[in-house]
């Protein structure tokens, strides 16, 4: 019961149930990327993305970002982007984790503020 009422009244526990009842009616499957999520478009060109596990915008790769904003790639040539071996994987944003950028990681403790406190 607990689960059907969070999949009515909260959007970041993953899809409501409006965004579900939409992609069954007008939803056309257009295709996922490594990270499980997946796209959808409609027949006016409405685009969107149901996310697998917490929803966040960055976990959307580069390819699909330009396709969810109408930017030309090939997509819809090859769902599969060949990467080259320079290329990093993608990442979703890692702030607020123990894997974020932080300067200075080693000394941390040692940290010197650039500026003085008001007191």
């Amino acid at each position: 019961m607990l689960t059907f009422l969070k999949k009515i009244f909260t959007w970041w526990n993953r899809d409501t149930l409006g965004t579900r009842i939409k992609t069954i009616f007008f939803g056309k499957f257009v295709g996922a990327d490594e990270f499980g999520n997946k796209y959808y478009q409609n027949k006016k060109g409405k685009r969107w993305v149901i996310y697998s596990g917490e929803i966040d915008a960055s976990k959307i790769p580069i390819e699909w970002y330009s396709w969810m904003h109408f930017m030309p790639n090939k997509i819809e040539e090859k769902h599969q982007l060949e990467k080259f071996d320079w290329q990093k994987p993608h990442k979703p944003n890692l702030t607020g984790t123990e894997s974020a950028y932080y300067p200075n990681k080693n000394t941390k403790d040692e940290i010197k503020k650039k500026y003085k406190s008001w007191k």
